[in-house]
């Protein structure tokens, strides 16, 4: 699977902070043999992050997976601009992080992120933090694969 990891962040565009929750990212999909294809941080602005999303899915990516700008402040807008670009939601996967956000904090039901298809590319938006990208992503982690075959039609029929 290759994935893209795009951290959405004013202070770490401006190499103000350390991309640690990137780099958590990094460590689980490679976990599973994931192929990371590129990484990049941008600043949280909307339309920055639509149109970088909107170039990754004409790639040969399997997997967008965001980090930051899922919350409720005015600069949050990843959600906003995956809505954009994606075609199909998967909710399952967003109650899934949900559900598991709420086991740890109640602040859990806070988030805002958006799990969804564009073309044959799944994007994943998480949370900023690294303890919650770690919760949100290991959640989904088993999943993942599955999804990707089934995007890509790859696998048969799942009623066999």
């Amino acid at each position: 699977m290759k994935y893209y990891v795009l951290t959405l962040s004013d202070k770490g565009s401006k190499g103000e902070r350390e991309d640690i929750s990137g780099k958590v990212i990094q460590e689980i999909m490679n976990s599973i043999n994931g192929e990371l294809v590129g990484y990049k941080i941008l600043p949280d602005e909307k339309d920055l992050i639509t149109k970088e999303l909107k170039e990754l899915i004409n790639k040969d990516i399997d997997i967008i997976l965001t980090t930051g700008g899922t919350g409720l402040t005015p600069r949050d807008v990843t959600p906003e601009a995956t809505l954009e670009v994606i075609e199909r939601r998967i909710y399952g996967m967003e109650i899934a992080m949900i559900v598991e956000a709420l086991k740890h904090t109640p602040h859990g039901m806070l988030s805002r992120a958006i799990v969804g298809v564009a073309k044959n590319t799944i994007i994943i938006n998480l949370p900023g933090s690294p303890k919650a990208v770690k919760k949100n992503l290991n959640v989904l982690l088993p999943a993942i694969p599955h999804a990707v075959k089934k995007i890509n039609n790859i696998g048969g029929d799942c009623a066999r």
